[in-house]
């Protein structure tokens, strides 16, 4: 069996390319900073792990994740290898994204994000009960039920 369940809060802005063809496809692209239960030095250390998200997962990263966003994701691990353009071999490790959720309210994740950015995303806002309100115009796009 090949599952991965992870937690941690995103390196940058997912990267968000579409493919081409009769069915087009968005492909979404970011790294976990992932906590390791060990301190090194009195550091906390953490491990960067690479996901990719396809289709509606993708569409869903593109829309509402972002630098700082702490998330929980399921998937598995998918190995690879290309050969680059100097003629080395280069191996390649991802998670591919099945599900991914919101770890914390939206307004605690902003506090935390020091990005920059200037793209204008719509994000999610905590009711009162602590849930995650997700807007009208989600739809069917979401990847959890």
């Amino acid at each position: 069996m090949n599952k991965v369940i992870l937690m941690g809060r995103l390196t940058r802005d997912p990267e968000v390319r579409v493919t081409g063809g009769e069915n087009p496809i968005t492909v979404a692209r970011y790294s976990l900073a992932v906590d390791r239960r060990y301190k090194k030095d009195g550091e906390q250390t953490a491990d960067f792990i690479n996901c990719v998200a396809f289709g509606k997962s993708g569409e869903f990263a593109e829309k509402y994740l972002h630098k700082g966003t702490k998330i929980a994701i399921t998937g598995r691990i998918q190995t690879g290898s290309y050969t680059n353009n100097e003629g080395q071999k280069v191996y390649t490790t991802d998670v591919i994204v099945e599900e991914h959720e919101f770890c914390e309210s939206a307004a605690k994740g902003n506090s935390d994000n020091t990005s920059t950015s200037t793209t204008t995303t719509t994000t999610p806002q905590t009711g009162s009960a602590g849930f995650m309100t997700i807007p009208d115009d989600a739809g069917e796009e979401l990847p959890f039920a």
